[in-house]
């Protein structure tokens, strides 16, 4: 695996590999047979160097790619149809016409205008002449100039309709030239939605999964009654699903699996090399709910509350509101699995008092948390926050050494939907995030550093750090964009604000404590 020497794949690791790189999940599965022998089962996800065909790897749940498939024959009728719809668009008749509607809708919009202006230059006129011979003229006479006047302006108007309609013509004509063209495409791209979504529903139910009892369910019964409602696109082909089920139709017992990133990042998740990472959410956790159900696995470490017995710090208080000092791993509002959070020891402290929660701090993150107590101050900090002037720092432990002194990194983000609470950087859709960031100290192997959020989406420090587009360094800790420690090295230290009362500018600052 190291050389990589039987995997026709640009994994992007050496130089002399051309084209585009693509890193891959794989997995390991340890098992035993009906003997009590131990071994082992190896999966990629998805498919390697186009092919699910390769030694050494266990075949995927469904092959989609063998010979003579529905698949690969419906593929070649959609790459046909994607062929015909290319023809189209790139007849001669059909892009002259488009430059030529292009051209005279721009040159129309320009000539009305131009007459628009002119005909409100004339209403200008007008209303002056009106007033200088209202002054200067008898009844009668203005009368008849106040007919003329009118006569004038519907003269104006006709004209501005003749030149509407004039230009009207000359685009419906080169539109109806098109639409032999439009149409056609347009046949051809709604036959190709059916014929996709049709596939699509029956590549579904050709995967069927098995657990230990070998009972079947298909991708259509697992994820209908989720979130999603359908399976999202590409379910099934993860590494994890495609060991377990070979291991049940092997009659092997799985014992123990992981699953790592091998090759160059993709561009907007977090993935490194060498690095292991949980199955998806999205993906597979349904899937794995059916796989996994009647063994015998390990507690789900997010159902434990790590933030048990922790202090929650009083750091300042008044009638308006309270800052504390949250410590890593306790939520700051209530889970689905965990209550105990800032938000529920606070109500128990208060008694008669609701917490009005303002922001919020992840849950491996320690530090500074404003929390009102009244509506009145609920609004007016949070106020503060939406128009960001409320200034706060952080401190991160990251994990490699920062050749920079400071800067400034602004990558978009939003959230991963089929790997929930992952967040992804993305240009089309993501929202702005900005993060400024300097280093306070080197050590030899990892670099403190101060943050300043100018934004406050979720994860925002954590991928930023993380990412390659980033500091391509993830915070020691960090378990789920780097690699677990015993706490993610993230401290919110200095938190400055205005009194929504006093209209003092307070500051607190509370340093980390590693």
């Amino acid at each position: 695996m190291e050389t990589q020497t039987d995997l026709d794949h640009n994994f992007g690791l050496t130089e002399n590999q051309q084209g585009t790189a693509i890193g891959k999940m794989f997995g390991v599965l340890v098992v035993q047979d009906t003997n009590e022998k131990l071994g082992y089962l190896s999966a990629f996800s998805g498919k390697l160097a186009g092919s699910n065909d390769h030694p050494m790897f266990v075949p995927p749940v469904f092959d989609m790619l063998i010979e003579d498939s529905f698949f690969l024959k419906e593929q070649e009728i959609l790459n046909s149809i994607n062929d015909q719809v290319k023809f189209i668009e790139s007849n001669e008749n059909y892009r002259s016409l488009k430059d030529d509607f292009e051209k005279f809708s721009y040159q129309s919009n320009q000539e009305i205008s131009s007459f628009k202006e002119q005909l409100k230059n004339n209403k200008v006129n007008r209303k002056k002449l009106r007033e200088e011979r209202k002054i200067n003229l008898g009844e009668h006479d203005y009368a008849e100039f106040e007919a003329y006047m009118i006569r004038h302006s519907l003269h104006d108007k006709h004209q501005l309709n003749v030149l509407l309609d004039k230009q009207k013509q000359l685009l419906d004509a080169i539109q109806l030239k098109m639409m032999q063209f439009d149409d056609k495409i347009e046949s051809l791209k709604k036959e190709r939605k059916e014929r996709s979504a049709a596939l699509q529903q029956q590549l579904f139910e050709q995967y069927v999964f098995l657990n230990k009892d070998l009972k079947k369910k298909s991708l259509h019964s697992i994820f209908s009654d989720t979130v999603f409602g359908k399976p999202p696109s590409a379910a099934g082909e993860c590494a994890t699903p495609k060991l377990l089920q070979y291991a049940f139709l092997n009659d092997f017992k799985p014992l123990a699996m992981a699953e790592f990133w091998w090759g160059a990042p993709p561009k907007s998740e977090i993935r490194k090399h060498k690095q292991f990472y949980p199955a998806c959410t999205g993906k597979c956790k349904p899937i794995l709910e059916h796989m996994l159900e009647g063994m015998t696995v390990d507690e789900n470490p997010l159902l434990n509350n790590l933030g048990e017995g922790k202090k929650l710090e009083i750091v300042y208080e008044d009638d308006s509101f309270v800052v504390v000092n949250k410590p890593a791993e306790l939520l700051s509002v209530p889970g689905i699995q965990i209550q105990d959070s800032v938000y529920t020891r606070l109500k128990s402290a208060f008694v008669s008092i609701e917490p009005l929660i303002i922001h919020r701090l992840d849950m491996a993150t320690s530090g500074l948390l404003v929390v009102a107590k009244t509506k009145e101050a609920h609004k007016d900090i949070q106020r503060q926050f939406l128009k960001r002037t409320v200034i706060k720092r952080y401190t991160a432990l990251l994990s490699k050494v920062i050749e920079q002194q400071e800067g400034e990194i602004s990558l978009p983000l939003r959230g991963d939907l089929d790997n929930r609470p992952r967040q992804l950087v993305c240009f089309e859709f993501g929202k702005k995030a900005i993060t400024l960031w300097k280093v306070i100290k080197r050590n030899k192997t990892t670099t403190k550093v101060h943050f300043w959020p100018l934004t406050g989406r979720t994860h925002q420090l954590r991928m930023h750090s993380a990412h390659e587009q980033g500091l391509d360094a993830p915070i020691v800790g960090d378990d789920l964009y780097g690699t677990a420690s015993e706490r993610l090295y993230l401290h919110a230290a200095y938190l400055e604000f205005v009194h929504p009362e006093t209209k003092e500018t307070l500051s607190f600052e509370v340093p980390e404590d590693f």
